[in-house]
This record gives structure tokens, sequence and C-alpha cells, in this order.
């Protein structure tokens, strides 16, 4: 008579020593696939209006970018909030094939065919979705998985390949489009052979829970989707819409019976105190380059593309400090890390709007001092605001934070763009600036104005978002 033994398969991801080395060649392999997606994102940002050109749409060529960014913004909430819930593993599958269908299907439609604005449109949402996968997983697994000193080089790392993506696909896009943009479609292909590797070490559970809300799902990601079209087109109607659809899911989550997120989770004090500086910090981040564009167009008579050759060595300053700030943060703590990226960032903000007359190349120093603060800023607040949850609640933060980032940038957009288009702060400046620049110099100065309030913010609520570290 033969006896049969049952052995039980430990799991890696149970072992801290073990997760940590199978979450490192994961998060490698993902930050790569984000770079590339970033850059080819940046890269059509770039050449949108030659692209609505050649397709015969220049009426419509916006939509290039307008359309990826909205999914893009709902994308970011959904798939953080999902990996609370599925299995990583069959996320990054569809995120990978539906960024190789996207990445063929734009290129072979537009370059062996006759091109149309709607099969790039079509194209660059798949690729959107599909990459922007690799950078929601990135960011739960460093959350869920990594110990606290890993962490911080993680979080840093994922703004360093941000920053440095949208530098490379400025200059990618200007060496393509002279060849032929269709090219820029090819650039995130290779991500697929990263697959095999990519299942190997991915932890293939679920997040605890095998249920998944897709009904509270639908519901926000839709009432995300119109507040961002709001802030895009400020069609009040958008806004209606979006607050009605958030007061029908604050009623679902109280009435549903396994809601993916509970109203618990809005009364957590220290996660709503954290968020707050994700709100404030982050109101710029879409305005610097616009504005930087502006003064070198209108007061010193630059084209745009001579500005990107100055403005690209900040994002090249924001890269490098992103690199070492778990290193920096590692030698000088988490406070103290927050707290000089603000003073860095105010610094820039007023050293430009004191430099506005001074020439461009002064400006541009003062660009890289900002966007220093930028790239050291992003570890140690995406890290203060994960740690306010538990673990098993990590992803959802995830999702929130890449919401609210996008939310309170596009709102920031929208306010200094508006300022910025009417020179309304035109005339004076206490900084002594008259004129075009005397208005720049003031919207500099709000900047500044509110990475202070941001600092406020922090100070004052410090103590409760560490309470129980």
């Amino acid at each position: 008579m033969t006896q049969t033994t049952t052995t039980a398969v430990a799991d890696p991801w149970s072992d801290p020593e073990t997760s940590n080395k199978m979450a490192i060649k994961a998060l490698i392999l993902l930050l790569i696939t984000f770079i590339l997606g970033t850059l080819c994102l940046q890269g059509f940002n770039l050449v949108f209006t030659q692209v609505g050109e050649d397709v015969g749409a220049p009426a419509q060529a916006s939509l290039i970018t307008a359309f990826p960014s909205l999914v893009l913004g709902i994308v970011c909430f959904i798939y953080g909030s999902l990996g609370d819930f599925v299995s990583l593993k069959r996320l990054v599958v569809a995120g990978l094939v539906t960024l190789l269908v996207g990445s063929l299907f734009g290129f072979v439609a537009n370059f062996f065919f006759t091109a149309n604005i709607w099969t790039v449109i079509i194209a660059r949402v798949l690729q959107t979705a599909g990459e922007q996968v690799a950078g929601s997983v990135f960011l739960v697994i460093a959350a869920k998985y990594l110990k606290p000193s890993l962490k911080v080089i993680f979080f840093g790392l994922y703004t360093a390949a941000y920053q440095l993506s949208a530098s490379i696909g400025v200059f990618a896009a200007g060496v393509l489009s002279s060849i032929a943009w269709q090219y820029l479609f090819l650039i995130p292909v290779v991500t697929i052979f990263f697959l095999p590797t990519l299942l190997k070490n991915l932890p293939g559970r679920q997040g605890g829970n095998e249920h998944v809300d897709w009904i509270g799902f639908t519901i926000f990601g839709l009432a995300s989707a119109f507040l961002t079209l709001f802030f895009s087109y400020m069609a009040w109607w958008m806004l209606a819409v979006a607050v009605a659809l958030f007061a029908i899911f604050a009623v679902y989550i109280h009435k549903a019976a396994r809601p993916f997120i509970t109203p618990d989770f809005f009364k957590n004090t220290r996660w709503l105190a954290a968020i707050s500086l994700i709100l404030v910090f982050y109101f710029t981040n879409y305005c610097i380059s616009p504005l930087f564009n502006a003064i070198g167009t209108s007061v010193y008579g630059m084209t745009t593309a001579q500005v990107s050759t100055y403005i690209v060595w900040a994002f090249v300053c924001a890269a490098v400090v992103g690199t070492s700030s778990g290193w920096i943060i590692g030698k000088i703590g988490r406070q103290p890390a927050l707290i000089t990226a603000a003073c860095l960032m105010i610094a820039g903000f007023v050293a430009a709007a004191l430099a506005v007359n001074a020439g461009f190349l002064v400006l541009t120093l003062t660009a890289c001092l900002f966007y220093c603060g930028v790239g050291l800023l992003y570890s140690p607040v995406v890290s203060t605001v994960i740690d306010t949850l538990p673990q098993s609640e990590s992803g959802r933060g995830v999702g929130m934070n890449d919401l609210v980032m996008n939310v309170t940038a596009s709102i920031g957009i929208t306010v200094i763009g508006g300022l910025m288009g009417s020179q309304s702060l035109a005339g004076s400046s206490i900084t002594g600036a008259t004129g075009a620049a005397a208005g720049y110099a003031n919207l500099l100065l709000i900047g500044g104005g509110v990475m202070l309030l941001g600092l406020i913010v922090f100070l004052i609520f410090r103590k409760k978002i560490y309470s129980q570290n």
C-alpha cells in the first residue's frame, strides 16, 4: 500500500527577505516599461500638432493628448485600487498585451495605410491604458512588499524615471518627427519580452478579497472622469455630473455589502491630513513648463524649441535628485527631506520671480532649483501617505494618490493658465518687473506662496500624520 504525503508549498511572498528580492527584480522591469510608455506619451505631447496636420485634422489635434490624458486619470486610480483585490500577474499580463496591441495597431494603421486621426487616438488610448499598469503595479509592489528603507529608494527611482523619460521624450520626438512620427508607436514594443520574468517574480495571489466591486469602480471611475474633463474644458455641466456621481458613490458605499472602499477609509484622519499635502504641493505640477515657455517666447523672443533646450536640464536635475532621494532620506530622515524639498521649491519660484528679466540662463538655474525640490519631494510625501494606511489598503492608497495628483494639477493649470492668458496680473510687481514680465513674476510668486502653504500644512499636521509610526 502506497502512502501519499502532501507537502504544503511555502509562499515566497510570506518571507520578507525573499519577497524583497523578488520584488526588486519585478520592479526594475516595471520601471523600464513605465519609462518607455512615458517617453512615448511625452513624445506625442510634443508633436501632436504635426500629427494633426499630417492626418488632415489640425483642428482636432489636441484630442491626441486629451483622450489619453483622460484615460490616464481614470486608470491610475482603478489599477492602483485593483492591486488590493486581483492578481498582479493578471493585471500585468493584461497591461502589457494592451500596450503591445496599441503599439502595433498605431504603427501599422498609420504607416502602411492612410493615417487617420481616430486610429492615432485609439492607438494612444490603448498604449496609455496598457503602460500605466506598469506604473501602478510598481507603486503597489513597492508599498506592499518592500521594507521601509527600500520603499523610499524605489519611490525616488519612480519619480526620477518620470522626469528622465519626459526629457528624453522631447528629444526622441524631435528626431523621429523628422523621419516619420509613426515610429513613436514602436518605442514600448520591447516590453512584451519582459513578461516571462515578471510572471516569475510577481505575486499571483489575490490581495485578500476575491470579490471585485465593479459597480463601485464604475461609479467612482465615471465621477473621476467627469471631474477631470471639467478642469480640461471648464464645462459646468461636467462638474454637476461629477458631484452627482460622487454623491451616488457616497450612498452606495454605505449601502453595499462589500464596497471596494468603505466609509471608514475616509474617516482615517491621519490619511486625510497626509493627502492634504498632495493637494497643495502638486497644485503647480503642470504649470512650470508653460510658464517658462511663455516667458521665453514673450519676454525673450525665443522659440519653443529653444526654450526646451534650456528647460530640459531642469528635468535632468529632478531625475538625479530623485534617484538619490532614497540615500538622502536615509541620511537625514523623511520629515527633514520633505521640508528640504518644500524649501527648494519655494526658493525656485521666488528666485524665478526675481530673475524674470535677468536672462533665460539665470531663469533656467532657478527652474533647476525648483525641480531639485520636485525630485526630492515625491518619495517622502508618497511614503508618508501610504504609511497612514494598513497594508491591505495600500493599493487603494496608491490609486487615491494618483487621482489626487492628477486632479489637483488639473485645477492648478486651469487657474494659473487662465491668469497667464488674461494677463490680469501684468503691469507691475513687487519684484520690480513691469509689463508682461510683471505678470509672470506675480504668477511665480503665487506658485511660491502655494508651496509655502504646503510647508505650513505639513508643519501643522506632521505630529498627527506620524503619530503611529
